[in-house]
């Protein structure tokens, strides 16, 4: 009797020290959540760089580029409205006991869509590590493609928009009948190719501004959906 007691006993504690371990992860990954959630910090996470992957680290000029090609926001954690992945929430809080530190002013890259914006996928999570870089935590959703990046092409910035509509412009008169008007209007086909150009210009600038929209150089880190 008293061997089976000791046992229970025993195992009593184990139980008790494992729910103990099992508490404080809850409460560690509450607390990561609470800082992707909340109003980001401008504080600078120090890091032991021997332990960052190089492939992660990214510079604000790079972070850009890849906003702009693919037409996504990079803003703080706190405007992201869709669910943060578990494997996330756990490799922050490896790297947090990697480094000895507490992980702050998280960004998320991440189509328009899926943030609040105010006003009114592939998300990236990053944090800052100083000296306008950042380093990628987690990647999920299937956003970043060639597809998605040669749909948004043409509004990537002014000059694509326009040469956009230069190449429209010159299908849409390349299949017009302007042969038998040429013989009498020497510049026909010119003169149509001008018109055209300048008509859908008109049509989709107009479209494209008056839905509020704007180019990908311009709303890659703004927090407003009309603006």
């Amino acid at each position: 009797m008293l061997a089976e007691r000791n046992k229970s006993k025993s195992e009593k504690d184990i139980l008790a020290e494992v729910s103990a371990i099992l508490g404080e992860n809850t409460r560690v990954r509450e607390q990561i959540l609470t800082q992707l959630t909340h109003q980001g910090s401008t504080k600078m996470n120090q890091l032991d760089v021997d332990l960052l992957e190089t492939d992660k680290i990214f510079h604000i000029d790079q972070i850009k580029t890849i906003s702009v090609a693919y037409r996504l926001r990079f803003l703080d954690s706190n405007l992201f409205k869709n669910e943060i992945p578990a494997e996330a929430i756990t490799k922050i809080r490896l790297m947090e006991q990697s480094h000895q530190t507490t992980l702050e002013g998280f960004k998320i890259m991440a189509p328009s869509k899926a943030f609040h914006l105010i006003n009114y996928d592939d998300p990236l999570l990053f944090v800052p590590i100083g000296n306008n870089y950042y380093y990628l935590i987690h990647q999920w959703g299937e956003e970043i493609n060639v597809w998605r990046k040669m749909k948004v092409l043409p509004i990537k910035n002014l000059m694509n928009f326009t040469i956009f509509t230069l190449l429209i412009s010159a299908l849409f008169t390349g299949v017009m009948p302007v042969h038998d008007i040429s013989k009498s209007v020497p510049l026909a086909p010119v003169l149509l190719f001008l018109f055209t150009f300048k008509s859908i210009f008109a049509v989709l600038a107009y479209y494209f501004f008056m839905l509020g929209k704007n180019f990908n150089e311009e709303i890659w880190q703004r927090k407003y959906y009309n603006n």
